[in-house]
């Protein structure tokens, strides 16, 4: 085995086993892809709605690796000095003081002191193709749609052949690649160009029996009944019109709150009052207080009490 490789999982079952430790629950069809990503040395650029779990991915595969986790959170308006490395232009303007004061006039040499790496402020991207052999980082790209285009097309000389160009110090490459995991919410749609550059998975809102799993993972304290009530309540929510469903993390946050309230089941009163918790959106919560919270809740406890018939 070569050295990029030591440490990785052997095969699909030993990444959902990888996960798991870590607390992930993860479906057959997503660990295959990021097997293939860590054993292809490909981005993996995983797209979905917003709290079903890709950030996760990255932070628990840093984890579980025991890699470092390298996050360049993307925004309107991110440019290369955010993102790659941008020069500390008020040390500079120190040193350049300082030399002049003690009579320094050799501007040839003056330059190359103020441009060199003690200068230089290392931004995510730029420390990523930094890393050593057998232990580079994890990058995660989050949210790259919320960038604009000119961003997206600098990243393809980064994708591509894992190196950036520093006019004032030459090319930085890659030794070893990091593990690039890149996120969308897909609020505008990524250029073909560099989806070409990465492997694709649609992380895609949890199944009951997969939700319940992550849920009994992530809240153990919460209560069998009271777990599958809250699975099957979120689970009838996103089957209804709203501006937006509740994510995985707003299930694992609404168990974690009614936990708190020490609730053994799910009651009309306490749907009401914790609401806010699950639905960020007024005109979603005005809906679901004005007839439908009732209506879906008595349809959970019924289906629940035939299925334990």
């Amino acid at each position: 085995m070569d050295i990029a490789n030591r440490g990785l999982p052997r095969d699909i079952d030993a990444v959902q086993e990888l996960l798991a430790s870590g607390g992930y629950i993860a479906d057959r069809a997503l660990a295959t892809v990021l097997f293939l990503s860590l054993r292809m040395r490909r981005p993996l650029f995983l797209e979905g709605e917003a709290g079903v779990g890709k950030t996760e991915i990255a932070k628990v595969l840093a984890q579980t690796l025991r890699r470092d986790l390298i996050r360049l959170q993307c925004y309107e308006g991110l440019d290369v000095a955010s993102a790659v490395y941008e020069w500390n232009y008020a040390a500079q303007m120190v040193e350049i003081r300082m030399r002049e004061a003690l009579g320094d006039q050799d501007h040839d040499t003056l330059e190359k002191n103020v441009f060199s790496e003690r200068f230089l402020i290392r931004r995510p991207l730029l420390r990523a193709l930094e890393g050593l052999p057998g232990s580079a980082p994890i990058l995660l790209i989050d949210e790259l749609d919320r960038t604009d285009e000119a961003f997206e097309a600098f990243l393809l000389e980064i994708l591509s052949d894992f190196q950036v160009t520093i006019p004032e110090l030459g090319t930085v490459r890659a030794v070893e690649p990091p593990v690039v995991i890149i996120t969308s919410n897909r609020t505008r749609e990524i250029h073909d160009a560099l989806k070409r550059r990465c492997l694709y998975h649609w992380v895609g809102y949890p199944d009951a029996e997969r939700e319940l799993t992550i849920l009994r993972t992530k809240v153990p304290q919460a209560g069998e009944q009271l777990s599958r009530e809250i699975v099957a309540y979120v689970q009838k929510l996103r089957h209804i019109d709203l501006f937006k469903n509740p994510g995985v993390a707003e299930t694992i946050d609404w168990a974690s709150a009614l936990t708190e309230l020490d609730k053994l089941a799910l009651d009309p009163r306490t749907v009401s009052d914790t609401i806010g918790v699950l639905l960020k959106y007024q005109d979603d919560i005005a809906r679901i207080e004005a007839s439908q919270g009732k209506k879906i809740l008595d349809e959970v406890k019924a289906e629940l009490r035939t299925a334990t018939a």
